[in-house]
């Protein structure tokens, strides 16, 4: 758990630049620290250099998918136990699943939710 006196540390892996900035702007306001990945080897090497409170990850993505990034992720030591998100436009129900079942902490829809809404999960997981 974080503490009250440091800005929240949030890790978002998402190839889309203008989504990437619009997150990063929202959140950034909000007080956050954001570090963006731009792909999902990125997101890796970005996870491996820092420590983060919490990670939003995309699955369609050049290098790596956000499915095997999940997958890395939750085999580090450091995020064995950090919320992770997906946060993508693939909303079947099977790649909900598989994403559950890798370790994702929750999988939302970009379509279906505002950059406020994904601000107020972070907010109530990282608690």
């Amino acid at each position: 758990m974080p503490d009250t006196q440091t800005k929240l540390k949030v890790l978002l892996v998402e190839d889309e630049e203008m989504l990437a900035s619009m997150y990063n702007t929202k959140f950034t306001k909000e007080g956050l620290e954001v570090v963006v990945a731009v792909d999902g080897e990125d997101g890796v090497a970005k996870a491996q250099a820092g420590t983060f409170d919490i990670v939003l990850v995309d699955i369609i993505m050049p290098k790596l998918d956000g499915f095997a990034v999940l997958k890395q992720l939750r085999e580090m030591p450091q995020y064995k136990d950090t919320p992770i998100i997906m946060l993508t436009n693939l909303g079947q129900e099977e790649d909900i699943e598989k994403g559950k079942k890798l370790g994702a902490t929750d999988y939302m829809v970009k379509a279906n939710f505002t950059p406020s809404q994904v601000l107020e999960k972070i907010k109530s997981l990282i608690k």
